[in-house]
């Protein structure tokens, strides 16, 4: 059975509610400007394959939340989020073939995600102890 959001415990380092909002929507904006000018490029196999990565990685993204504040399941939310981080990664190697900077506007993404994986192993670590 899932925990309630108020009895879950979270590592040290999370940051306040207030902050992913803020986040999510500056990272938001980069991954649409660097999706922007991906589109821009001449069409190729490169671009539509790095379009294909962008909307894997956004849905990914998209059920990774649903898989941990949802259903609270951490442990698996963790081993998606892994795979949303090479995504994410693969991502960005294929925006940097076609334009630098729309690469390099995916960086502080792949930052985030990489912290919340820290979260969510915490996450993981500090309730699964719980009974």
């Amino acid at each position: 059975m899932p925990c309630h959001a108020d009895t879950i415990i979270k590592p040290p380092l999370s940051p306040p509610a207030i902050l992913f909002p803020i986040v999510w929507s500056i990272l938001y904006a980069l991954m649409g400007i660097g999706a922007a000018r991906i589109s821009l490029c001449p069409p190729s196999a490169q671009r539509k394959r790095a379009l294909y990565l962008y909307a894997a990685q956004l849905a990914f993204n998209f059920f990774w939340s649903i898989i941990f504040f949802r259903f609270q399941a951490f442990g698996f939310a963790l081993i998606w989020l892994l795979i949303l981080w090479a995504l994410i990664l693969w991502m960005i190697l294929a925006f940097r073939k076609l334009d630098t900077l729309a690469g390099g506007l995916q960086i502080p993404y792949l930052l985030w995600v990489s912290f919340a994986g820290y979260l969510n192993a915490g996450v993981l670590l500090l309730n699964s102890v719980k009974t």
